[in-house]
């Protein structure tokens, strides 16, 4: 591919999801192969700075100044297929050209810099952010570094998401620091070699693609072999054409920075049209006025979606409108509400003589906040409802005869459907079935979770035979004929009802809980059947329009996706994965324990954490101390034993999951300080 069809192209690539990120990656890529810049003078070449660099490397070795690698300095370059260097360039290795992962010498008392892997950066040549220490504290047990070292992170996420940084200014005259063990770092023993050069090549396609499938270890604690880091082949220019190269590198750099700007000014623009439109939708007063402005809408499509979460919120905003009854005519009748209380009336008596449930006081009906045509009723869900808990695990069922079950548990109940790849099984006494069974029809409905997920709910279809629900999901089960599930189903999910379940459940730190006579208490609309019938079926049709812009939206970037990254594979050689997500990526852990401030630290002490609880009312989960604290997860829980063995913080509790006992209990020492569980198929 030429320049003028890289031009061509051009638009389709900054423009694919994650263009400007490919565009960076090409731009590396191009620079460290020679496709960057214009050759030099004919005297500009590589041979003779090598001649210099080994003629230095001896001197050094020496002295004993320079750590020499033998074993990987025996081996041959192995230069990659498919590349054709300039006639003045050459290839290398890090290994040839400088040190690899030096140590430093200086006195105890020395001032030095420590740099956390927070402190390394994300962004192109950003800066390194550091604190000064004492060298006595920081110059064990870390990596070493200097000004005008080059440093990797080598450790997965930080790999693949580029943290990397040219060392320069430390704060501090010596010059010298230390900080987080996840670094691979590169020392030049020349002038001649220049570290942003270097960090071209570390951020390049070239390195970072074999790089990947060359990490080791296991699943979220893979890294970059040193040998791969010092082995692998570096294409290397004359001095000259490197100080060329990283000056045009970082205009460009500088170019995509505004590129992004202006997408993201666009996007806002785009966002605040759709909202506009949204408003009017959400402001229908009539059926009338909702298919103007949903024409508007179709009609703008192009201009007002771009990402798959736009659509996403107009079905957002359907359901919404469907449960407020502007969706479609109103009706002429009233809903019979008698009926539909004596039906649930007579399955509850039924119930409780046979003893599945028992008799409960009535609940009064909740406030209701939201606005419904005058013609529907609004009754306490009980009324219409029977509402049983969930079987608890870990009871004694010593002498009883017991049969085992699926059980459905809070992740396997979304909004609107289940996930049924990883159902448990539980013991439960066999003349319980019919008090714990769910059967087709019956609502599921979260008692728990993260308190924007509080009372999601979903109809089951009965797809498992003596399948029943544990006690943190809720089973309700409508008799009634007038009444139908699907419309119960779509009030808990519409906003009407997550507005409800957030201003009723008791909310602790990102996490919330409802109890079952908050459940009972939720004041449902009900329109007449026929009403109930024909609102569901308009809301079925325009969600299902909703889902047709997502399928073109979802094959428009699929589309560009593909384009892109085979602009990039022909114009740079490497063909990036079009499955990788360019977008940051998150560690393959989840922290679940809450953490909570002890004793409070002296000034002078080195507790950023206990810092942090203290600045945010002393408490926070342990996964947003770990998103504040912004260190690699190693480093986290390095601290939080630290601050955890000085009583800083609180020695956290068990979070009760699935998997925990009924009764919370404390970790048996401060060596286990924060629960965390292993996310699946990540």
């Amino acid at each position: 591919m030429n320049a003028q069809q890289f031009l061509a192209e051009f638009g389709h690539i900054a423009n694919a999801p994650g263009g400007v990120a490919r565009l960076r990656q090409m731009i590396y890529q191009l620079a460290v192969t020679g496709s960057l810049t214009q050759r030099g003078s004919m005297q500009e070449d590589v041979s003779t700075l090598l001649d210099a660099i080994r003629a230095e490397r001896e001197r050094l070795v020496s002295k004993n100044k320079y750590k020499r690698m033998l074993k990987l300095e025996a081996e041959p370059i192995q230069p990659p297929h498919g590349f054709v260097l300039p006639s003045t360039w050459k290839w290398s290795r890090l290994l040839d050209i400088g040190e690899i992962n030096p140590r430093n010498e200086a006195a105890d008392d020395q001032l030095a810099a420590f740099v956390p892997m927070s402190g390394i950066p994300l962004l192109h040549k950003g800066s390194v952010v550091a604190q000064q220490r004492r060298w006595g504290e920081i110059k064990k047990g870390y990596t070493h570094f200097a000004n005008d070292d080059v440093v990797l992170a080598k450790i997965t996420p930080c790999f693949e998401n580029g943290k990397a940084a040219v060392i320069t200014s430390l704060p501090a005259d010596s010059g010298i620091g230390a900080g987080t063990t996840e670094l691979q770092v590169f020392r030049p023993i020349h002038a001649g070699i220049l570290p942003g050069y270097v960090y071209l090549f570390l951020r390049s396609p070239l390195f970072t693609v074999q790089g990947e499938k060359s990490m080791t270890g296991t699943a979220g604690q893979k890294r970059i072999p040193t040998d791969y880091f010092a082995t692998r082949a570096v294409p290397l220019p004359p001095t000259e054409e490197q100080h060329r190269i990283v000056a045009k590198v970082d205009e460009l750099m500088t170019f995509c920075d505004r590129l992004e700007k202006q997408q993201q000014y666009r996007r806002d623009l785009q966002n605040t049209l759709r909202q506009s439109v949204l408003l009017a939708i959400a402001n229908a007063q009539s059926p009338y006025e909702l298919q103007e402005s949903w024409r508007r809408l179709d009609i703008n499509f192009e201009y007002l979606f771009s990402e798959p979460k736009d659509v996403e919120a107009v079905i957002a905003e359907l359901k919404n409108l469907a449960v407020r009854g502007l969706l479609t005519n109103i009706s002429t009748t009233r809903p019979d509400l008698i009926r539909i209380k004596l039906d649930c009336d007579e399955l509850r008596r039924q119930y409780i003589d046979a003893g599945i449930t028992r008799r409960q006081k009535l609940v009064d009906i909740a406030k209701n906040e939201a606005a419904y045509p005058e013609h529907w009723g609004i009754v306490p869900f009980d009324e219409v409802a029977i509402v049983i808990g969930g079987v608890t695990k870990g009871r004694n069922l010593r002498d009883r005869k017991t049969i085992s079950c699926q059980y459905l548990a809070v992740a396997n109940v979304q909004r609107g459907y289940f996930k049924l790849g990883d159902l448990k099984s539980i013991e439960i006494s066999a003349d319980e079935l019919p008090k714990y069974v769910v059967k087709e029809g019956d609502l599921l409905i979260t008692e728990g979770g993260d308190w924007d997920k509080v009372g999601r709910t979903s109809i089951w279809s009965g797809d498992i035979a003596n399948c029943v629900h544990q006690n943190h999901v809720f089973k309700a089960r409508i008799p009634s004929s007038l009444l139908k599930n699907e419309w119960a189903e779509l009030v808990f999910n519409s906003g009407v009802g997550r507005d409800y379940f957030a201003r009723a459940s008791k909310q602790t730190t990102n996490l919330a809980s409802i109890n079952m006579t908050q459940l009972r208490s939720f004041p449902l609309p009900i329109p007449p059947l026929d009403e109930q019938e024909r609102i569901l079926s308009a809301l079925y049709t325009l969600t299902a329009k909703c889902v047709e812009w997502l399928s073109q939206l979802k094959r428009k970037q699929d589309l560009s996706v593909l384009l892109a990254n085979s602009t990039v594979a022909a114009f740079t050689g490497i063909a990036i994965d079009q499955e990788k997500d360019l977008a940051v990526k998150v560690p393959q852990t989840e922290l679940i324990a809450p953490l909570r401030l002890g004793t409070t630290p002296d000034t002078n002490a080195q507790a950023p954490l206990a810092a942090l609880l203290a600045r945010d009312n002393g408490e926070m989960s342990a996964l947003a101390l770990w998103q504040r604290f912004g260190g690699e997860i190693d480093a986290f829980y390095a601290q939080l034993k630290v601050e955890v063995a000085y009583g800083w913080i609180d020695d956290p509790s068990y979070v009760l999951d699935e998997n925990a006992p009924e009764s919370p209990k404390k970790y048996p020492n401060g060596a286990q300080v924060a629960k965390m569980k292993i996310k699946e198929g990540v």
